[in-house]
């Protein structure tokens, strides 16, 4: 789906492609494609590398075509393994094209979009648009970590309260979603600080990218702390299941000890062993009171030992 964006005085769409005009392309078809190579002549594999989910943050320069390729955050459906991800977002620039690609619609680019119109002042040009897009990226990161932060406190206290596998995996996919948040971020850092030599910046510019960065650094130290946080509370957990299994270990063995005598005892006496008692009529009652001492001797001495 292609929208086209007046970026001057406002952001207003347009019904038809202008110079100099942004080209907002989401979850591009064959249409998209063949008017992005065939129309815009952009490279082809610039478009590849693009679709390519798993591409990292890189600046990439050929023919006065420039490449940007941008780690923003995104949410899956609840039920995927990692619903909290990054994907790409690539931005193409050249004197009078602007193109944005994601494969994704996501509410990043609804918000940014929406705040940009809010504003009514557009974009003094192309260098503009593409920091302000680094700046909302560092914005929705640090909303999706305080999420991650919200989920990993929910799923604490169930974990408080029962011991639960699906409480666990949940925290193991947490894990996952800020190792890609924390890999991200640090792409995207590398490539801003690559892009300040790259382009050609003029002094609102500049105070831009001291917010980008300014944002970048606290979502990268968020991503840290809540990192931190996750693996530590895992192994406490990971420990208080050991302590269990270690306990429940210990009543298995004393009951198995317990049963043990129980059955030595029956088994001495058994009606398969000459023992003089066969014909001893208080036999039974003997070996069945032996048998009820030594067990409750032997739980008298768990339960003091605690392990039962």
């Amino acid at each position: 789906m292609r929208t086209y964006w007046n970026i001057n005085n406002g952001l207003r769409t347009i019904d038809t492609w202008q110079s100099a005009c942004w080209t907002q392309v989401t979850c591009p078809n064959d249409e998209d494609i063949s008017f992005m190579i065939d129309k815009l002549n952009i490279p082809e594999y610039f478009i590849e590398d693009i679709r390519d989910k798993d591409e990292r943050s890189r600046y990439e320069y050929e023919d006065g075509w420039v490449l940007i390729i941008l780690r923003i955050p995104y949410v899956r459906e609840v039920r995927s393994h990692t619903p909290h991800t990054t994907i790409p977002l690539g931005i193409i620039i050249k004197k009078d094209v602007c193109v944005t690609i994601c494969n994704y619609e996501t509410n990043m680019m609804i918000d940014f979009i929406a705040y940009q119109q809010k504003r009514d002042v557009g974009f003094t040009d192309n260098i503009d648009l593409v920091f302000r897009l680094f700046l909302s990226s560092s914005v929705w990161y640090l909303k999706r970590l305080k999420q991650i932060n919200t989920l990993i406190e929910e799923s604490k206290l169930n974990l408080d309260r029962k011991i639960d596998n699906e409480d666990l995996v949940g925290l193991s996919r947490l894990q996952d979603s800020l190792t890609y948040f924390a890999t991200s971020i640090r792409g995207n850092e590398m490539l801003l600080s690559k892009l300040k030599f790259k382009l050609p910046i003029d002094e609102l510019d500049a105070d831009l990218i001291e917010d980008v960065n300014i944002e970048m650094s606290q979502a990268r130290e968020m991503t840290n702390i809540y990192t931190n946080i996750l693996n530590s509370t895992m192994d406490t957990y990971a420990n208080i299941i050991n302590n269990n299994m270690s306990s429940v270990m210990k009543s298995l063995t004393s009951v198995s000890i317990i049963l043990m005598f129980r059955t030595l005892i029956a088994s001495l006496f058994g009606m398969n062993l000459i023992n003089g008692m066969e014909d001893f009529n208080l036999g039974f009652p003997i070996v069945f009171g032996i048998s009820v001492i030594v067990t409750i001797i032997f739980v008298w001495w768990f339960r003091k030992k605690t392990w039962i």
